[in-house]
């Protein structure tokens, strides 16, 4: 049986392997140019106190990737750069990158999270008990709604 395992990034090696994943979905797969992919987090990813990277692997395997923003958006942290690689959608890691995040924002204290989800994606995060709120609105050319999930 595979095993996955869900890690804070803490080195280099974690964060390469982080941004492979998110180029490979979001500038190879969606076209979304590198330039408006990367950012200000990840440059100082390993320096930075306000943002939680996580890396998923698959047997080994960098898979899957999502990061928390702590500097609150609209009064809660924001989740975003969500990626799982193509092949392994549908089998629960995007799931178990989601909840790691959720548990970091929780362990600091928050009430929730807030993210803009590709309208795709909508269904996979209502399934985690996020409500959508707000217009539909492009980003990257992607259609995007912004979404909220409040902890228990």
């Amino acid at each position: 049986m595979p095993t996955f395992v869900v890690t804070t990034l803490r080195t280099a090696e974690d964060l390469r392997a982080a941004l492979d994943v998110r180029t490979r979905v979001f500038v190879d797969e969606q076209h979304v140019p590198m330039e408006e992919e990367v950012d200000a987090y990840d440059r100082e990813a390993l320096t930075r106190d306000d943002v939680v990277y996580v890396l998923g692997r698959l047997d080994g395997e960098p898979i899957a990737t999502a990061r928390l923003l702590l500097d609150a958006h609209e009064g809660l942290p924001h989740i975003g750069r969500v990626a799982v690689l193509a092949e392994h959608r549908g089998q629960g890691y995007g799931r178990v990158v989601m909840q790691a995040l959720h548990e970091a924002a929780r362990d600091r204290g928050h009430s929730g999270v807030t993210l803009a989800a590709q309208l795709q994606a909508l269904p996979f995060y209502e399934r985690l008990g996020y409500v959508a709120r707000g217009p539909v609105f492009l980003d990257a050319g992607i259609e995007h709604r912004d979404m909220d999930l409040r902890f228990d």
